[in-house]
Parts: C-alpha cells; structure tokens; sequence
C-alpha cells in the first residue's frame, strides 16, 4: 500500500466525557491507541476511565491524504498535553457535550486555547449526547460560549460520536474548511 503524500493532524477536544476517545475509536482504520486509566478524583462519577495523555486514530483520506487523530485530555491538570498536540494542527474539532450544561465553560475554555495555541487551524464544534432528553440544541450551546450563533463563522453539527457516518461527516467538514483556507492563503500570495 502506497503512503499518503499528505497527513493532516486533527486535535479532537472537550471537557471530560465530551466522547473524544470513542470519535477517535469510532473511525479509525488501525486500533486506536489511548492512554486511558482508572479515573480517581472527582471525574470517577462521570466514567470509569479518562485519558490521561492521548488518544490516537488514522483514516485515510482518498489516495493521497491521511488524517491522524489526537484526542486531548478533558481535565485540565493534563493541559500540558493540549499545547503538544495542538502545535501543529491542521485542524480542530471540540467535542461539546449538549447534554451537560455545566460543561460548556469547560469546553468554551478550551475553545479560547485551541484558537490561542492555532489560530490558522480551522475549528468546528461538535454537540454530542445531542439524542439525549436534557441535550440543549447546538444554537443554544453557543450563546453559552459567548459566541452569536447568527454571526458565528465556526461551522456546527450536532452528533453521535458512536456513529461512523457522524464521524466521518464531521472530518468531512473539517477538511473541507482547511482546502478552503489553504486555497485562500495561495490565492491571496
């Protein structure tokens, strides 16, 4: 098998829970590596487990592309971890969880971060546990972000991260965003 000419890195973040390990699990052609441990702190009532350092998928992406896949940590004692992988991302894409309001600061915190540390990078959100009952609708959510959904330039979709199909749209959008950007920067030089 012929390797990719091109791999695009994809930071895939959100709070604890957002459903960045299972994204990442969801689509990826390899077995997914994930430095997930026993969650003991105040995290252990949400899930048994968290990341720790990384999660880490591969799609390939047409003839010539590949996508890695890096998932941050959700707890912000792991934030060193956010700045390594987002240093040289091509894309990023924040997993929001729209079932658990309290959350949102979390998740609008790392969206400040992730567009401090990449600002080139696109960056969309992506609303998951949206099927559940309590889920706020994604116009809802970015308000609680601060940002004005009507105004709002980041492309939004609400999501099943257990959903291949979902996934993968959500990677769509995400590549098309940076072809776009990088067909503006070579236009405008």
């Amino acid at each position: 098998m012929k390797a990719p000419e091109q791999i695009m890195r994809v930071v895939v973040t959100g709070p604890v829970g957002a459903g960045k390990t299972t994204f990442i699990k969801t689509i990826s052609e390899i077995e997914s590596i994930d430095t997930d441990r026993r969650a003991t702190d105040e995290m252990a009532h949400l899930k048994p487990t968290t990341t720790v350092a990384m999660d880490f998928g591969r799609v390939t992406f047409g003839p010539n592309m590949a996508l890695h896949l890096y998932g941050t940590p959700g707890q912000e004692r792991f934030n060193f971890m956010w700045d390594i992988l987002l240093r040289q991302a091509h894309g990023i894409v924040l997993l929001a969880p729209a079932h658990r309001p309290k959350d949102f600061f979390a998740a609008s915190r790392l969206l400040r971060y992730a567009r401090q540390r990449a600002p080139e990078a696109p960056l969309l959100i992506a609303a998951t546990h949206s099927d559940l009952p309590q889920a706020w609708p994604i116009a809802d959510i970015l308000p609680a972000f601060g940002i004005d959904a009507s105004e709002s330039q980041i492309p939004t979709l609400s999501i099943n991260a257990t959903a291949e199909r979902d996934v993968a749209r959500t990677l769509i959008a995400l590549v098309e965003r940076y072809a776009e950007r990088s067909n503006a920067k070579r236009i405008a030089s």
